[in-house]
């Protein structure tokens, strides 16, 4: 078991099944196995509080879908919350995941993250007991559960002796602001494609200048906006 500090997360929804599977496999199963992380699947259902296991009904003032009701969500949080963890609900209303939000959850020790199902949950639980709500995207999906997969898998990569080589992640897109630069591998060429000869230079300073240009070029090309906001951080 890996000496380092563990980090638990615990997923409330209603539909933990969902899980299997991506949490099993590649780099998250592996740092599970190290014992890096602990994942923990709550199953908001047995915190109803009737026969049926009912959590969710109709909305006040009308409206098509259903909403999820205050007590069993509530419940459920505070079953697992521990001091100082923060409870995050991904929602399309909140503010949009981003390399700097992912850095900042990896270094928190206990991390709750609620799945929103249907048309939502009721708001005085989102006063009450969450933390913040996170967006993965300007568009919406079915529930929460993916959007908890998505912040996760990008979470845990900054999380010391996840990742094969500690600087890996610090070297992704978004990290300095802009795209990453093209990557290649043997063989030198491909279908009559040839890897750059900067490349294969051996000298460090050129081919990082070469990487710095393909990323600026590259941002420039697909996400200029995030340009703009290189721009607005200088000033």
């Amino acid at each position: 078991m890996d000496r380092r500090q563990q980090h638990r997360y615990d997923i409330l929804s209603l539909f933990p099944g969902y899980f299997q599977g991506p949490f099993d496999e590649s780099i998250i199963g592996r740092a599970r196995d190290k014992g890096i992380i602990d994942i923990n699947l709550v199953d908001m259902r047995e915190f109803a509080d009737n026969k049926h296991r009912r959590v969710d009904d109709r909305p006040y003032g009308g409206g098509p879908g259903m909403v999820l009701m205050p007590h069993p969500v509530a419940k459920a949080i505070r079953s697992v919350k521990t001091a100082g963890a923060k409870v995050i609900y991904l929602s399309p209303q909140g503010r949009k995941l981003t390399a700097k939000k992912c850095r900042e959850i990896a270094e928190l020790e206990h991390v709750v993250l609620l799945c929103g199902h249907y048309e939502g949950i009721d708001e005085r639980v989102l006063q009450s007991d969450v933390d913040e709500e996170i967006c993965i995207g300007d568009y919406v999906l079915t529930n929460g559960c993916l959007p908890a997969i998505v912040l996760l898998d990008s979470v845990i990569r900054f999380i010391p002796g996840v990742l094969g080589h500690e600087d890996a992640a610090s070297e992704d897109s978004f990290e300095n602001g802009l795209l990453d630069c093209p990557h290649y591998t043997r063989p030198e060429i491909y279908e009559g494609q040839k890897v750059p000869d900067v490349l294969r230079s051996g000298d460090h300073k050129k081919i990082a200048e070469w990487r710095h240009q393909q990323s600026l070029e590259k941002t420039l090309q697909v996400r200029p906006d995030l340009l703009d906001e290189r721009v607005r951080l200088d000033i």
